[in-house]
């Protein structure tokens, strides 16, 4: 009772329960449909067998990699957008939003030229020899789609920094429900369509941010927001705001793609272990995925709610905003532990192929393993990104970014040390991930306590 006390003090107060919630709740909400769109393409994909199950993880790991330095760099356009939202300079919140398009546009062609040589690894990676046709074919449309969701991303971003979640949220939902129906449509061929199985996937997933694009775009171009934030007038090139988008947006950018690359190091280690280990992996990283992605929403929220309030000179206000996203956090994860910690056969077996599969029943109590194995690090877990989203939307983002890379980066030998030299399966690979990443979790909240983030000025 005295930590739901706790939760609920000060929760009208500025930066408080409530006040965090308005953003973050219509946030969770859309990144945990993010969630279910990943989930689902590869739950349908796990009913045609564990090998284009398995292409979707690692071709989908390796299509974040490709974006994800350029997600990273127009993401802290939240905060900028925010920023100038809370200094009530709102004609500057639409221009910052449109130097993030401008990024986002020219990145499609650069994706779409480094894509053959990032999915030619494959071929060289020991995966299993069927999952790697899958795998290329899954990035390859993904790829040639990307523009629709790095758009998708900045218009989300725009619309995070003033407030206007909910818009967010019902785009994404749209998009999630669309990505459902047309994956089961595309992927088994159903209504006359022929069944394309992990083509049918991506396909899915392009439509759906196609949609949320087009709904983003209406709202963009709105009366009330052509009125209040001048939209009209901002569709032009900003040395100024381009260079701010530059120097806080990169570390995040850069924290990204080698953060993804670590992950993609990490994959193909676990996954050329062997089918079992393969399928084991996809099922731990699927619910860990599942877990996690609700937790984006409390950091996007609070990097909005720092931004705002760093931009309004109320540091004090911005420090509570983080408590709050802490406290929302813990109550998030405490349910997840419970889950991970009691039923993680009953996750498990949610991935079963429509036909027996050995190489399933063998992944079944590795996977189970491994699922406890999260469930000790899913509190710090909550802790840490709100802690991040803190620090990022004060501006904090080379610190983030170097502490985040380090830990992906010890990652690799801690795994490759584990597999290869000990030649111990992927539960002690998992063990040793969790513990390195128990580590990092002091750093960071060594660094927020510090409190040196209160003291910077971004505009």
């Amino acid at each position: 009772m005295s930590f739901v006390k706790q939760y609920f003090s000060g929760y009208k107060k500025p930066g408080g329960i409530g006040d965090l919630l308005l953003i973050a709740f219509p946030m969770m909400i859309s990144t945990a449909c993010d969630g279910v769109m990943t989930f689902t393409d590869r739950l349908f994909l796990a009913r045609l067998g564990t090998d284009q199950m398995n292409a979707a993880l690692g071709g989908g790991l390796t299509y974040q990699m490709l974006t994800f330095f350029f997600i990273g760099l127009t993401g802290y356009s939240t905060a900028l957008v925010a920023q100038y939202y809370g200094a009530r300079k709102f004609e500057k919140s639409p221009q910052a939003a449109f130097q993030a398009l401008l990024i986002a546009v020219l990145a499609w062609p650069i994706i779409i030229l480094v894509r053959p040589f990032v999915s030619s690894l494959f071929s060289v990676a020991d995966l299993p020899v069927n999952q790697v046709g899958f795998q290329q074919q899954y990035l390859a449309i993904l790829a040639y789609g990307s523009l629709f969701g790095l758009l998708r991303h900045v218009m989300g971003c725009y619309f995070t920094g003033i407030g206007k979640t909910r818009i967010v949220m019902t785009s994404t939902m749209t998009a999630m429900l669309v990505n459902v129906v047309l994956d089961y449509v595309f992927i088994f061929g159903k209504f006359g369509v022929p069944a394309m199985g992990v083509k049918g996937a991506a396909l899915a997933t392009i439509t759906g941010s196609c949609v949320a694009v087009v709904m983003l775009g209406f709202a963009y171009f709105s009366s009330w927001n052509r009125t209040r934030y001048a939209v009209m007038k901002s569709f032009r090139y900003n040395a100024r705001l381009m260079k701010k988008l530059l120097h806080f947006g990169s570390p995040a950018g850069l924290e990204m793609l080698l953060n993804f690359i670590a992950m993609f190091v990490l994959t193909l280690m676990l996954q050329s272990q062997g089918e079992a280990a393969a399928t084991a992996t996809t099922i731990m990283f699927n619910w860990d995925l599942v877990s996690f992605i609700p937790l984006l929403g409390i950091e996007i929220a609070v990097t909005s709610l720092v931004g705002r309030y760093m931009g309004a000179q109320r540091p004090q206000v911005a420090h509570r905003a983080a408590l709050s996203a802490i406290k929302t956090g813990l109550l998030y994860s405490a349910v997840i532990l419970v889950l991970f910690v009691t039923i993680p056969e009953v996750l498990v077996r949610v991935f079963h192929p429509e036909v027996p599969s050995e190489a399933f029943e063998q992944a079944i109590p590795l996977a189970k393993n491994m699922i406890r194995i999260a469930a000790i690090y899913v509190l710090a877990q909550a802790c840490m990104v709100a802690m991040i989203g803190a620090l990022r939307g004060a501006g904090d983002t080379f610190y983030t970014m170097l502490l985040s890379v380090s830990a992906s980066w010890t990652f690799v030998p801690a795994v490759y040390l584990t597999l290869y030299v000990f030649h111990l399966n992927v539960f002690w690979a998992w063990l040793s991930i969790v513990v390195v990443y128990m580590i990092f979790f002091i750093f960071i909240y060594r660094r927020f306590s510090a409190g040196k983030w209160k003291k910077l000025n971004v505009i």
